[in-house]
């Protein structure tokens, strides 16, 4: 068995027996079904040590590559390209020491020990099995031992991902006018490339009186953003279970036996631009008030494979300068962008708080330390309340700015905000209930607790219960009285549905919402495209599919790439809908296809003629069963793979790449740690999960597939919490830890 999980095994014997007892850090990590590991230390130090080694034990390949990016290695350990001199270039100059060292002042004394252990951690597994790497990785100098500074730059790193982080080309680029700028070109309308749905419902709701929580992020099937399951414990202090990043360190979803929490992307803004004014006589000065302040160059070393590169960017008060095709640096302006979540360190006390909260208060006490970056909070707890709350890092923009200060660009979408940097009044505010200067304090933001439900699936907060609309808070934060998305009224329908059957649900109702895989846009628009395409011959072929079709994406429904290469289109079609959207019924409309209108009649028949030929020119039978034709390959064989586009209604959202001759693959991203979570009758954990893509993205581990495999069958995983459920594990496997 030459595989490394083996030594897994092979060093829990030969440590595991130690009698020693002055080692610092002493773990046992015991793993059942399915690869998920049980971390159980006495201290915090060692639970960091044995995370560790749990986790890259499953990834560290991509751990190591995530560690090269943010540690502006990437031109030494990859090769010469722009990309990644711009890379390294953005990293170095914006993640410097002195902002690590105050993250980690920020710690408890707790977490430094913590995150102490998980440096120590990670070099043992590096020791112990670096002539025994995954193929992915082995042999590779970017394989390498860490320190606590890499690991923090690193977390800082993927916070600012999808702020300053959309700018790294602009800002790596920038120079002042008379040098040379290549055309840089940046998508001002990006957004981070996953979403979530979820559900919290109250006691007033479920048969038990307990609450339930669904969660269901819809993240990356690759790269640094995986989850990883896993569950920590130290006897008396913290024992949470759930999912970290395979690049994290701490679990960000999951639960105890008191709390369960999720989170889904938000709708508040991260970031903004702020127009320099520049000094007529020096380009490298700008106004604010009345003084000119000089940009500052910074410049960084990047190491090449061969020696190293002088790089550098330039800094204002508000932040970097960027430069692209829309923004220019010229004599008279310039644009510098600020991060609201760089300059947060509040993470760690956050979910610190939240692995050992005991309800729904104290969920809310720990996110409004702040730490949360760019995502909604959904959460219930075993007494039976229901919590949602949007209070993440948002900068702290009030009505004043927001109306005087606003700049407009040609070719900037009109939510991205920029700002007149010339005037003070235009700074963002500074208030000292905030514990991140700059940003929105946390009353200041949605929250509510009921016994009923809350859901949210990426819109804003407003409809988190439509009975009890959340209203009246600032618009960076999100839209209020406008149309939500296919996804969200997907859920908010199924929902009611269920309590309209039975107003006292169980964990089985939610997971059958989910994998009943139903396409609510398809079941509010297809009787209508039926209508318009009765008796066409042109579109024959796709009318006749569709009306045999079940209306899901299960492996096994026919006709879903039909409606799925058709509306992709078709949402697009001018005055499609025949009812427009109407504040005062959000849930429901828009809704139904304007058959009335000839256009839209003719624009219909067209796009799905379109849709039938690209499907037939690319060898994808009309109706082929979709697990056919969207699927997961994993070591030669493909996995088929249930769900579909969340924009076109899907709850159970799949998004993929479409590749000729094969269909939907690869997955990108979409479902991915799915948890139910409630409590039995004397309070103890019941959670449900499942990871679709599986715990490891390495070829060569056992745990490369096994859980997509469950995903594929519409099955789910009883998670093991307390200790008899873990001993019990037919599969248990246990190793002993102890080192310096």
């Amino acid at each position: 068995m030459k595989h490394h999980n083996f030594l897994l095994f092979v060093s829990a014997i030969l440590f595991g027996c130690t009698a020693d007892t002055g080692d610092r850090y002493n773990v046992d990590i015991r793993w059942t079904s399915y690869g998920i590991p049980h971390v159980k230390a006495d201290d915090w130090g060692s639970l960091g040590y044995g995370f560790a080694y749990a986790t890259v034990n499953d990834g560290i390949c991509v751990f190591a590559r995530e560690l090269a990016r943010a540690n502006g290695t990437l031109t030494a350990d990859f090769g010469e390209s722009d990309d990644n001199l711009a890379s390294d270039t953005f990293h170095r100059a914006m993640i410097t020491s002195d902002k690590v060292q105050k993250n980690a002042a920020a710690m408890s004394e707790n977490m430094r020990k913590y995150s102490t252990g998980f440096v120590a951690g990670y070099n043992r597994f590096f020791e112990d099995h670096r002539e025994n790497l995954p193929a992915d990785c082995a042999g590779e100098k970017w394989v390498r031992p860490i320190n606590e500074l890499e690991l923090g730059r690193m977390f800082i790193a993927f916070g600012i991902r999808y702020g300053t982080g959309l700018f790294t080309a602009g800002i790596a680029a920038a120079a002042p006018p008379g040098e040379p700028v290549a055309a840089v070109q940046i998508d001002y309308d990006a957004t981070p490339g996953f979403g979530s749905n979820a559900i919290a419902l109250g006691s007033d709701l479920t048969r038990s009186g307990r609450g339930i929580l669904f969660g269901n992020p819809h993240y990356p099937w690759h790269g640094p953003a995986r989850f990883h399951m896993i569950h920590t414990t130290i006897p008396g202090e913290v024992d949470t279970m759930g999912a970290s990043l395979l690049t994290g360190n701490i679990i960000v979803i999951g639960f105890n036996k008191d709390v369960a929490w999720t989170h889904t992307v938000s709708t508040a803004i991260r970031r903004t631009l702020f127009e320099l004014e520049l000094n007529p006589e020096n380009p490298m000065q700008y106004r604010h008030g009345g003084e000119f302040r000089d940009i500052e160059l910074i410049e960084v070393s990047v190491p090449l494979a061969d020696g190293e590169s002088s790089q550098r960017i330039y800094m204002t008060q508000h932040g970097p300068i960027l430069v692209s095709n829309e923004l220019p640096w010229t004599r008279t302006r310039a644009y510098a962008v600020r991060d609201a979540i760089l300059g947060n360190d509040a993470v760690f006390a956050t979910y610190e708080a939240l692995q050992t909260a005991a309800s729904i208060a104290d969920v809310e006490a720990a996110i409004s330390k702040q730490g949360v970056y760019f995502v909604n909070t959904i959460a219930a707890d075993r007494h039976g309340k229901a919590f949602y709350a949007d209070i993440s890092s948002t900068p702290h923009l009030d009505m004043e700015i927001l109306e005087n200060c606003r700049r407009e660009v040609a070719g900037l979408p009109p939510r991205f905000v920029i700002l007149d940097g010339s005037s003070p009044e235009c700074d963002w505010r500074v208030d000292p209930q905030s514990t991140v200067p700059g940003n929105l304090p946390a009353d200041d933001m949605p929250r509510a607790t009921s016994t009923r439900y809350f859901t949210n699936s990426n819109d804003s907060y407003w409809l988190s219960n439509p009975d009890e609309p959340l209203e009246g808070y600032l618009p960076t934060i999100g839209p209020e009285r406008t149309a939500r998305t296919l996804r969200t009224r997907a859920g908010l329908v199924f929902l009611n549905e269920y309590l309209q059957q039975d107003n006292k649900l169980e964990a089985s109702d939610i997971q059958t919402l989910l994998f009943s895989h139903r396409h609510f846009g398809a079941e509010l628009l297809l009787d209508d495209v039926l209508e318009i395409c009765e008796n066409d011959d042109a579109v024959a072929l796709s009318c006749d599919v569709l009306r045999n079709w079940d209306r899901r994406a299960n492996v096994d429904s026919q006709g879903m790439q039909v409606w799925t290469e058709f509306w992709e289109t078709a949402r697009n079609i001018d005055g499609v809908y025949a009812v427009p959207f109407d504040e005062d019924d959000p849930v429901n409309t828009p809704r139904g296809v304007a058959i009335g209108s000839q256009s839209v009649r003719d624009a219909v028949r067209e796009t799905l003629a379109a849709a039938q030929e690209r499907l037939l020119d690319a060898g994808i039978g009309l109706d082929q069963p979709w697990g056919d034709v969207q699927f997961a390959e994993r070591n030669g064989s493909r996995i088929p793979v249930p769900g579909g586009p969340g924009h076109h209604g899907m709850f159970s959202y799949i998004r993929t790449d479409f590749t000729e001759g094969k269909g939907y693959t690869p997955i990108v991203h979409g479902n991915s740690y799915i948890q139910v979570v409630t409590w039995d009758g004397d309070g103890s954990p019941d959670a449900r999960a499942i990871l679709t893509y599986s715990q490891s993205p390495q070829a060569d581990s056992p745990q490369y597939y096994d859980q997509t495999e469950l995903y594929a069958r519409g099955e789910w995983l009883q998670l093991p919490f307390t200790e008899d459920e873990i001993l019990a594990d037919p599969n248990l496997k246990t190793l002993t830890l102890r080192g310096e």
